[in-house]
C-alpha cells in the first residue's frame, strides 16, 4: 500500500472538473464500492498564531466529505464546499491509489495536479510579494 497523504492535499485542492472526469475513468475497475458516508458539514477551522505559537480555531468551513470501500479497502475525500460529487471522485481515486488500480494513470494525474498547483502558488506568491510595502522606522 502506498502512502497517499501527499496525493490527498493534492486531490483535495485539484479543479473538480478534471478530478471528477479523471475519477470517471476509473469506476468500471474498481468493482463493486460500498458508499459509507456522502455528507456536507462544518469543520472548525485551525490556526497556529504565529507570534506565541499557540491554535486557535479561526472559524468553521463548509465541506463535503465521501468515505468508499470496496472489499477491505477504504477510499475518503474531503474537500471545502458544497461539492459532494468533487469528494466522491476524490474518494475513487485515493480508493484507486489504495488497491493499486491504474496506479500509473492515478500517479500522473497527482503528479500534474501538483505542478500546477505550485505554479499557481508561485503565481500568487508573486502578486502578493508585489503589494509588499517596506517601511523603515528610526
Amino acid at each position: 500500500m502506498a502512502d497517499t497523504d501527499p496525493q490527498l492535499d493534492v486531490l483535495a485542492r485539484a479543479a473538480p472538473d478534471k478530478l471528477k472526469h479523471f475519477a470517471e475513468t476509473l469506476i468500471g475497475d474498481l468493482g463493486e464500492i460500498d458508499v459509507l458516508k456522502s455528507r456536507t458539514g462544518l469543520v472548525m477551522l485551525p490556526m497556529r498564531d504565529t507570534a506565541q505559537g499557540t491554535v486557535f480555531h479561526l472559524g468553521e468551513v463548509l465541506v463535503s466529505e465521501a468515505h468508499i470501500r470496496a472489499g477491505d479497502l477504504q477510499g475518503y475525500g474531503m474537500r471545502r464546499g458544497h461539492d459532494l460529487e468533487a469528494a466522491m471522485a476524490m474518494a475513487l481515486v485515493d480508493l484507486a491509489l489504495q488497491s493499486d488500480v491504474q496506479s500509473e494513470a492515478c500517479a500522473a494525474f497527482c503528479d500534474q495536479t501538483a505542478k500546477d498547483q505550485a505554479a499557481e502558488d508561485r503565481e500568487t506568491l508573486r502578486r502578493v510579494e508585489a503589494t509588499r510595502v517596506n517601511m523603515e522606522t528610526f
